[in-house]
């Protein structure tokens, strides 16, 4: 049982997907505070110093704490973008370095030259044209 678990443990899917839910944690914390700390105040700025965070309504002893959710969906939308543009940044990379170098035409020889032009007449010939 224990061979079977370090099988498992330790084959590269399972590091690659714990190596990435620690990075997203990071990342996920780090676009949480540009949203938080920057992005929304300004956005606040710009609004007259209107912050959606506070809207809400009561009815009777129950609030509805509507503005709250407002601002998860604002902040939903700001991470989904800032993750889009990271991935589209590694995609673009990627690319170019998959990108193989453009190869150099083959230089023939005039052996070969005549050759082709032979194979070609050859060609021309079968097919009646």
């Amino acid at each position: 049982m224990w061979d079977d678990f370090k099988k498992f443990a330790l084959k590269g899917n399972v590091l690659d997907l714990a190596v990435a839910v620690v990075i997203g944690t990071a990342f996920g914390k780090v676009v949480t505070s540009l949203v938080e700390d920057i992005i929304m105040p300004m956005v606040g700025i710009v609004a007259g110093g209107i912050s959606v965070v506070n809207w809400s309504y009561t009815f009777k002893n129950v609030v509805l704490n509507y503005g709250l959710f407002i601002q998860s969906i604002i902040d939903f939308f700001i991470i989904a973008f800032s993750i889009f543009m990271v991935i589209r940044i590694f995609t673009n990379l990627k690319r170019k370095k998959d990108v193989p170098a453009e190869e150099e035409p083959e230089v023939l020889d005039k052996t070969q030259e005549i050759l082709i032009e032979i194979r070609d007449l050859l060609g021309k010939q079968k097919t009646g044209l």
